[in-house]
């Protein structure tokens, strides 16, 4: 199986080819270095008028490809890591986002911006962060994070088509993990889940925006990851990126040495916001664990138990949330191990939340 960091290279090869529009700019992405984590090697030597390495300015980078896109281009953009999106983030924020929306629909910004983001490698308290969670709430931005239970190159090319702006997430881990996208791998049952997102909130009656003025409806997909031929779930655990992955780990380990069976929910669009499956499986089980890698404090999964006390009432029983401590990522990497939630965290916290 071909591994995410091939299904990425692969999808921006494929769409170059195909779209003369569509323009690749970033710090050091030109071979025969081909990006810090190596997504763009070769494009450089295939596309050489259509990927263009910058100076070493995020604000700048995002500007331009800004200005691209308003100009009929279809820019994406690598931040070297999502740390640096933070530099960006007036263009992205106050000029992509809201620009369809402050010039009447006359105007479009399809615009990639694709960054690796997570620790586990020693990196740093400046380039291991998990910060995603700081553009969840901006309305106007999709955000979208591959895993490897499908095709992470397909769901790029479908943001690459996009007519408004996103931030796809690339967990640093997931690169070389090989695809999963078999419906059965091992006793493990993955399900895609067909979804909408939410409907947006009502505007004021001067506002009358075009059905597309935002981002409607969802081209990523979702999934359900089961334990084959075991009884009902008594837990739904969701997560996205490489904690998916431990989660993944964390059920089997939960139904082979514990007998506890989990519903594993993983979402791969985080805004606009999605609740469908996660409700859908909440309301079997009663039970409800998020896991991501960003700090726990008003993050993702903060905002998943939110919503669905609201919607389920009584039929969540029990919410737990699993993340990063409310701390500087550290340089040291057994510190850096510490901090951030592991397989046996999962573990222990889902038995914690059935026994």
């Amino acid at each position: 199986m071909p591994t995410v960091i091939e299904s990425l290279n692969r999808a921006l090869e494929h769409t170059l080819a195909h779209d003369t529009r569509i323009i690749l700019i970033g710090e050091d992405i030109l071979d025969p270095y081909g990006g810090a984590f190596k997504v763009t090697r070769g494009l450089s030597t295939a596309f050489p008028d259509r990927v263009l390495t910058t100076p070493v300015s995020e604000a700048g980078i995002v500007g331009i490809a800004i200005g691209m896109a308003l100009r009929g281009l279809r820019p994406v953009v690598e931040i070297m890591f999502g740390d640096f999106l933070t530099l960006a983030a007036d263009q992205l924020i106050n000029h992509a986002a809201k620009f369809r929306w402050m010039y009447n629909n006359q105007v479009s910004v399809p615009l990639v911006v694709r960054t690796p983001m997570g620790g586990r490698r020693g990196y740093g308290p400046t380039h291991s962060q998990t910060l995603e969670k700081l553009f969840l709430g901006v309305p106007g931005l999709r955000v979208l994070a591959p895993c490897a239970f499908s095709d992470p190159g397909d769901l790029l090319e479908h943001a690459i088509l996009d007519d408004d702006p996103v931030i796809f997430i690339e967990n640093k881990l997931l690169y070389y993990l090989s695809l999963q996208d078999d419906a059965i791998q091992g006793d493990l049952v993955i399900s895609p889940i067909k979804e909408t997102s939410l409907p947006v909130l009502p505007t004021p009656n001067h506002i009358t925006p075009s059905p597309n003025s935002l981002p409607m409806i969802s081209y990523a997909p979702s999934f359900s990851i089961t334990i084959r031929d075991a009884p009902p779930p008594v837990l739904t655990i969701t997560a996205y990126g490489y904690m998916a992955e431990l989660s993944r780990q964390a059920i089997l380990q939960l139904a082979y040495d514990h007998e506890i069976f989990v519903e594993l929910v993983v979402q791969t669009q985080l805004a606009p916001f999605e609740l469908e499956a996660i409700l859908s499986s909440t309301t079997r089980t009663g039970r409800l664990l998020t896991v991501e890698e960003g700090t726990l404090n008003l993050g993702w999964g903060t905002e998943v138990i939110a919503h669905s006390a609201e919607h389920l009432g009584n039929h969540l029983q029990v919410a737990h949330r699993l993340a990063a401590y409310n701390l500087p990522i550290p340089a040291s990497q057994p510190l850096e191990a510490t901090m951030l939630p592991d397989v046996d965290l999962i573990v222990e916290t889902a038995r914690k939340m059935v026994l």
